[in-house]
């Protein structure tokens, strides 16, 4: 069984478990998304992106489909491993840890989607993302970070959930803690017990607003959905916001 850890990123988002478990996930809401946001920000064709923390790179194949030159990079070598297979020119994945900077002042946009922020216990750490993507966008470049709303989380959480995938039957339970909202996964496969944690930070719109003011960030934008609606504090169920790095 494993235990819970600080480093749960590491070893969830490395397992088969976890790409069973959210296989449901919405291909056309990403695609929906991501043209939207084309519309939205105006993409060049041949400018350059980078989206952090990429997964299995489903966002970063959008992106290039909107014609964008895009690096997808991502912690997980396994995730990396299966990105590789969309690769082709102007479309490439790279394992990299998103704390650090991937390339200075390298990149038109810089992409954080899908709740892919808060996974670390310290603020500290957490900021350190964001100075990342300061440092890697280009004068003028923009950013998007597609977080949870944690107004809505709270008042829609869903306490027990069982899903059943592949044979599988994930026994899922979600609770606050510490600031933290905290999702505890247990299955049994092949006779043997699981359980892992995903465990992330509930930032707040100020505690954006803090990190993009010490960071030298501008928000530009702040949407609450993949129609980029307006956002609404108690009822919109993401915080996505849009970031620009001023001239200099």
């Amino acid at each position: 069984m494993m235990q819970k850890s600080q480093d749960w990123y590491k070893e969830w988002f490395n397992t088969p478990f976890y790409h069973i478990l959210y296989k449901y996930r919405n291909e056309q809401e990403a695609r929906v998304f991501i043209h939207n946001l084309a519309k939205e920000l105006h993409f060049v064709a041949g400018q350059k992106a980078l989206d952090l923390a990429c997964g299995r790179g489903r966002h970063a194949l959008h992106l290039w489909n909107e014609g964008l030159d895009v690096v997808g990079v991502d912690l997980s070598g396994q995730n990396i491993a299966y990105a590789k297979q969309y690769e082709r020119p102007h479309l490439r994945f790279d394992v990299h840890d998103m704390r650090l900077p991937y390339a200075t002042e390298a990149f038109d946009y810089v992409f954080n989607l899908f709740t892919s922020f808060g996974y670390f216990e310290s603020d500290d750490e957490n900021y350190r993302v964001i100075e990342a993507i300061y440092k890697e966008l280009k004068p003028g470049g923009q950013a998007v970070i597609d977080f949870l709303n944690p107004a809505y989380v709270m008042a829609h959480l869903k306490q027990e959930e069982e899903k059943h995938e592949e044979g599988i039957t994930f026994y899922i339970r979600r609770f606050i803690d510490d600031g933290f909202v905290v999702k505890r996964i247990q299955f049994r496969f092949e006779g043997q017990d699981f359980e892992f944690f995903e465990r992330v930070r509930l930032f707040h719109l100020d505690d954006f607003r803090a990190f993009f003011q010490k960071a030298g960030l501008t928000l530009k934008n702040l949407w609450g959905d993949y129609a980029l609606s307006a956002y609404e504090a108690p009822r919109s169920p993401r915080m996505i916001m849009h970031v620009c790095k001023e001239l200099a």
